[in-house]
């Protein structure tokens, strides 16, 4: 056992050292994060999206990998240590170019959600940097996998052979990434032409209606009065016909109709509908000061359907936006329907009167 430990002393101190020195750099990392993690905290209030944590356990696997490499270097001579050592620097040179566009990458996209949260708070549109935020980082990710690529043996090789058959390739690539251009190309226009914002409530011709919450490179995200995320394909979404409840001018006319039975007073029911309106807090007066001399009501009510069972009256209102054109409604629908019970305003229902031909025969 001696003469064993004599014969290979230096390799057993080599192997300790090797050992040693891979749990100190292991700890040395864990430190150094967690130690600026508590000081971002204290100092600048930021709380970590987990970028420290990924480039620690990405410098911890990096140690690993050396100090087993170093202790089969001891092991292997003359072309596989050759080969190992072009290795060991690929491995680095790779860990390299993957922490720098991870931290590259967080920094923009912390920049962006600055910005972002600045203009929200100025109440400015963010849909562009939001658009552009996903651009950036994608662009930083295909840059830092291109640097890895450069110095991949035999690339160039690849490379080549990639030109060769371009034009195949070209054809396929067309078909199958013909959906995902079509996405990307209707963001670009979503966002220079902005027919829609972030933040504005938007309906799709059909029942999708919500708030835009984001506009990425492949879709728009809704979320919708139930809280429920709605994804639409921007080439969709670019096709399709929209209403934007939020455009320049915000204010809604609200058309509230009601029907009421033919036997009932129709200047009575047009009376109440007004005062109603008129009564209700989010009516919005959008009268100019000459209709307002020339006597003109704020809220217009007429008969606009004579129909088979009922007398269509509408009220037309205004509200400021969208939101309180909701709310108007629903409270004016639950008073007018009080209201003309209590004034003895029938408001009509389908009923059906049923005469049978033969007299029902009765049991005795």
């Amino acid at each position: 056992m001696l003469t064993f430990f004599k014969d290979y002393q230096y390799e057993i101190i080599y192997i300790i050292v090797t050992i040693v020195t891979v749990f100190l750099l292991r700890f040395i990392t864990t430190f150094i994060q967690k130690r600026a993690i508590k000081k971002s905290i204290e100092k600048l209030g930021f709380q970590s999206d987990g970028t420290a944590r990924l480039v620690r356990k990405i410098l911890n696997i990096l140690w690993l990998i050396l100090g087993v490499i170093a202790i089969v270097l001891l092991f292997v001579s003359g072309e596989v240590h050759e080969k190992l050592m072009e290795n060991s620097k690929f491995i680095i040179y790779s860990t390299v170019v993957v922490i720098g566009t991870i931290i590259f990458a967080s920094t923009t996209n912390k920049w962006f959600t600055w910005k972002v949260s600045r203009k929200t708070i100025l109440k400015d549109d963010p849909t562009s940097l939001k658009f552009l935020r996903y651009i950036a980082l994608g662009a930083i990710y295909v840059f830092g996998l291109l640097l890895i690529l450069l110095v991949l043996p035999g690339f160039k090789g690849v490379v080549q052979t990639i030109l060769g058959g371009a034009g195949v390739i070209a054809v396929i690539a067309g078909i199958a990434s013909q959906e995902a251009l079509g996405n990307i190309v209707s963001g670009l226009f979503i966002v220079s032409f902005k027919p829609f914002r972030i933040g504005d409530i938007v309906k799709i011709e059909g029942e999708m209606t919500g708030k835009v919450i984001d506009i990425t490179l492949r879709h728009t995200v809704l979320q919708n009065f139930e809280n429920r995320m709605i994804v639409v394909p921007n080439s969709i979404i670019n096709k399709e016909k929209l209403i934007n409840f939020d455009s320049i001018d915000q204010r809604v006319c609200e058309r509230l109709e009601m029907g009421i039975s033919y036997d009932s007073d129709i200047d009575l029911a047009k009376k109440i509908m007004r005062e109603e309106c008129e009564n209700h807090p989010l009516l919005l007066d959008i009268r100019t000061p000459k209709e307002i001399e020339e006597g003109i009501q704020k809220v217009r009510v007429a008969v606009v359907q004579l129909a088979a069972s009922s007398v269509v009256i509408r009220a037309w209102a205004w509200t400021s936006n969208s939101d309180n054109s909701y709310t108007f409604r629903f409270d004016l629908l639950e008073t007018l329907k009080k209201r003309f019970d209590q004034e003895g305003i029938e408001i009509p229902f389908p009923h059906q009167t049923v005469y049978f031909k033969n007299p029902l025969k009765t049991e005795e």
